[in-house]
């Protein structure tokens, strides 16, 4: 399934009906008088979240979104119909903008949760509205009103506890495939990942908790550059960051300043979230090596550094620990 974070649509509401006039016309009803009825109100549209939809692919087709209009309105001062609502199903962490302006309309996170995008118009009167004492045959009526057209901006943001970051290549779908049943694509050349991968983790307690891959963010990605910059934004909801150092690089407190630069430069609280700090592929390094570069990180970022391999499932009981320690589980 291809994976869409944003769409731009376009929404219509329902045009009232318009009132019509008419007047009482029975045989044993002397001077019947007015009897135009009012038109019915347009439909209004609605957002609501769907926590079976994983992305905004389905707004790549159809842009478009109309509700029904109100039927105009009989005689007998009867009422037309109204418009149905329409309502757009959309993934839960959807941010809904309007595109104009910029302004956040609505952030829908939970399941069921609606907003309302667009209200319908409102019916038109009947020439019954008009009857008085000094006019007694009105031949007076309304036209329902447009109902509201909006262009909106639909934002994707990945409902996830912990997400795990890095440099291209530092092992975060290995770690994400053995830690929970996701099977994203793992090879030994960069950019392998082009979306992220979200897999469930049971947590000691039985239920599970979410876990994000984020595609690997390279110096600049915050500008543009690279992937990552793409995918930033579904890091924002995250209570705890796994970042992943690759153990074999040559200079692994530079990879991890690249990747603590980007996030500061995003300027959304990233570099402020709490974080814990991982080597992996540890299975490459001789010990002595290991502790070396372990003891390097511990002193640029003053704290415990943990040592992993995704690969060879060594130390992922620790990383766990220290992740529901950090999440109060």
């Amino acid at each position: 399934m291809q994976f869409i974070d944003q769409a731009r649509i376009a929404v219509q509401a329902g045009r009232g009906g318009d009132g019509i006039v008419a007047f009482r016309r029975e045989k044993y009803v002397p001077a019947g008088g007015p009897s135009g009825g009012d038109g019915g109100r347009g439909g209004d549209v609605w957002l609501e979240a769907d926590p079976n939809l994983q992305t905004l692919l389905d707004f790549k087709y159809k842009r478009l979104f109309e509700a029904v209009d109100g039927r105009r309105g009989g005689p007998n001062k009867s009422t037309g119909a109204s418009g149905d609502h329409l309502t757009i199903k959309v993934p839960c962490g959807t941010e809904v903008r309007d595109l104009r302006t910029g302004i956040l309309l609505g952030d829908l996170t939970e399941k069921g949760q609606r907003l309302l995008v667009a209200v319908g118009g409102r019916g038109g009167l009947g020439n019954a509205h008009y009857l008085s004492n000094r006019n007694r045959a009105p031949e007076k009526c309304t036209e329902g009103r447009d109902g509201e057209a909006w262009n909106l901006q639909l934002e994707l943001k990945l409902l996830a506890e912990v997400g795990i970051i890095g440099l291209p290549n530092a092992g975060k779908s290995t770690l994400i495939s053995v830690l929970s049943s996701a099977r994203p694509k793992i090879a030994d050349y960069p950019f392998t990942t082009l979306v992220p991968n979200l897999g469930v983790v049971r947590r000691p307690t039985g239920d599970g908790t979410v876990f994000a891959d984020i595609p690997g963010l390279i110096a600049g990605a915050a500008q543009g550059a690279g992937l990552g910059h793409e995918f930033l934004r579904h890091i924002e909801r995250t209570r705890l960051l796994i970042h992943l150092v690759d153990a074999s690089s040559d200079d692994v407190v530079r990879d991890l300043q690249v990747v603590q630069g980007e996030l500061a430069s995003y300027d959304t609280g990233l570099s402020e979230r709490p974080t814990l700090v991982a080597l992996t592929k540890i299975e490459l390094l001789l010990e002595e090596e290991l502790q070396e570069r372990r003891q390097l990180l511990e002193q640029h970022c003053g704290g415990t550094v943990l040592a992993i391999s995704a690969a060879a499932s060594q130390n992922l009981d620790q990383l766990l620990a220290a992740t529901w320690r950090e999440l109060g589980i």
